[in-house]
């Protein structure tokens, strides 16, 4: 039987088989979520905040609690999304708002423009580039850096 999640702040609600996750139900309204680790638990881009329910999804497994102790975005209701199941009613989900650094390529046709929302770091969710702030070419080169960490800590973390 199919459970109801809510969608903060889109104010929508999604069914989803019993023991789907949460990533699921952000992939079903076409949220663009990068998934930058594969649906693994190693990132920080499918980070969401569960408003209500928390008693509904499956307990935090060893991986997703050690990924959360790096998100500087986390709070005592942040999972992931692709680590929590649901096996219960009542979910209600809140997305945190920014952009997830993807493609440099992307933000470098941004240069000289000021960034539309918060540009978020995949792997702690720190705030690169504050919504609002001009976008210069020496913050993408520190945005190249960053990219290059990713793969290397993806690239261990599969080693483990």
């Amino acid at each position: 039987m199919g459970k109801i999640v809510k969608v903060e702040p889109l104010n929508e609600e999604v069914i989803i088989n019993t023991n789907e996750n949460l990533l699921s139900v952000l992939l079903k309204k076409d949220l663009n979520v990068l998934q930058e680790c594969g649906a693994r638990g190693m990132c920080s881009t499918c980070h969401v905040y569960v408003t209500e329910g928390e008693e509904s999804l499956t307990p935090l497994n060893k991986r997703e609690k050690r990924t959360l102790e790096v998100i500087t975005t986390c709070r005592t209701n942040s999972r992931l999304a692709c680590q929590a199941r649901v096996i219960g009613e009542g979910v209600v989900v809140e997305i945190p708002a920014g952009m997830y650094l993807s493609e440099i390529d992307d933000i470098e046709s941004l240069i000289g423009r000021r960034a539309q929302e918060d540009i978020l770091h995949p792997i702690s969710g720190a705030v690169l580039v504050e919504a609002g702030k001009l976008i210069t070419r020496s913050m993408i080169t520190q945005l190249k850096e960053t990219k290059g960490k990713v793969e290397e800590y993806l690239v261990k973390s599969e080693e483990v």
